[in-house]
């Protein structure tokens, strides 16, 4: 089956609004003419009003580098789906390495977001993946099936198809490193499988997997010439306009 590639660029912490501004105009136009594929950026919550603004008119979907599992409340430092819809996101990223390695993030949590996300009407980016240590010790099949069981629980096969799953090897992102085009297929296939047990294999055909993890010009053409990588997450190469051309534009 033929999946729709989708090419999502997480900005992070950065970008001030006019800078933000500016690169969004520049994805627009990057992408114009890439009609048989998607593209996604994730600005800071600051700058999302403006990007959405900036990326009027064009298939540019914005989504929010996280979201909480509330419409409101006290959660201070959150921001809910609501909020989101509200300056014109439509997706959410969930579980980055970032959250679960920096601010400790628990799969329970991970899954409380994965589920206010979807209940809300946003699409959700599901990020998993193992650390340096978790793969020297041959653990990498058994820590994805941990965090895709958590991340999924309770979740409907319906909801599935709002489902993204993003594999970033932790060990891979910012550090120039990137796992073979054979460890990454073979963790696609992997996560694939498991979506098949998990729900029917017809979810599972359907599903779109990302990988995250260095993913810049060089390397784009043939990480996505694997038959389950079904597009990229893209951090610093996302930052320059130039280079996601190229990579919204792979061959």
């Amino acid at each position: 089956m033929t999946r729709r590639a989708l090419i999502a660029g997480n900005w992070k912490m950065h970008m001030t609004t006019a800078d933000a501004e500016v690169l969004a105009s520049q994805v627009a136009e990057a992408s114009k003419d890439a009609t048989d594929r998607d593209v996604l950026v994730a600005p800071p919550f600051t700058a999302i009003g403006a990007v959405t603004a900036a990326l009027e008119g064009s298939a540019v979907i914005v989504a929010g580098q996280n979201v909480c599992w509330e419409e409101q409340g006290a959660f201070t430092g959150e921001i809910s789906p609501v909020m989101l819809k509200d300056l014109g996101a439509t997706a959410a990223i969930v579980g980055h390495s970032e959250r679960r390695q920096i601010f400790g993030e628990s799969d329970q949590l991970i899954n409380q977001r994965v589920v206010g996300g979807l209940k809300f009407g946003l699409t959700v980016v599901l990020c998993i993946g193992e650390t340096l240590e978790e793969r020297e010790a041959e653990q990498t099949l058994t820590i994805l099936e941990k965090q895709v069981r958590g991340g999924l629980d309770g979740i409907t096969p319906k909801d599935m198809t709002r489902v993204v799953i993003a594999y970033e090897p932790v060990w891979a992102i910012g550090t120039g490193k990137t796992a073979s085009t054979a460890k990454a297929e073979e963790a696609h296939a992997f996560i694939r499988k498991l979506i098949g047990d998990l729900y029917e294999k017809d979810i599972a055909d359907q599903m779109r997997i990302l990988y995250g993890g260095s993913v810049k010009p060089a390397n784009v053409d043939e990480l996505m010439a694997q038959p389950d990588i079904d597009g990229a997450l893209v951090g610093g190469a996302a930052l320059d306009a130039e280079s996601f051309q190229r990579i919204i534009n792979f061959k």
